[in-house]
């Protein structure tokens, strides 16, 4: 595994990963990954996308507020990410289904840079 650079904000490595094709916005609902903000509708199963990548962020002034950002690609060449709050202000039903996702074996493929 790579190091990251340090203090990286969220919206650098965003702008980052926009340039690098990953410009859809996912979000999980009822065990799917559904694409947000477009006219398709997309949704996946744990088995039809690949974790690429993963970002943490630290709140400043709390050490609680931490977020993770997952780089996703999809089987069909989608390409975006979803973020969730990390610990206890965690979404459940996102992390269940990353979990699924790593689980399947397809766990961080670093490829894209």
């Amino acid at each position: 595994m790579q190091d990251k650079e340090p203090e990286q904000s969220l919206v650098q490595v965003e702008n980052r990963l926009n340039k690098d094709g990953y410009t859809q916005d996912f979000n999980v609902v009822d065990g799917r990954l559904l694409t947000i903000g477009n006219d398709s509708n997309k949704s996946y199963a744990a088995d039809e996308v690949t974790i690429v990548d993963f970002y943490r962020f630290e709140g400043e002034s709390n050490p609680d507020d931490t977020s993770i950002l997952y780089v996703i690609e999809a089987n069909d060449g989608v390409k975006g990410t979803i973020s969730t709050a990390y610990g206890v202000y965690a979404d459940t039903e996102t992390d269940d289904y990353l979990k699924q996702v790593e689980d399947l074996g397809k766990n961080l493929d670093k490829g894209h840079k």
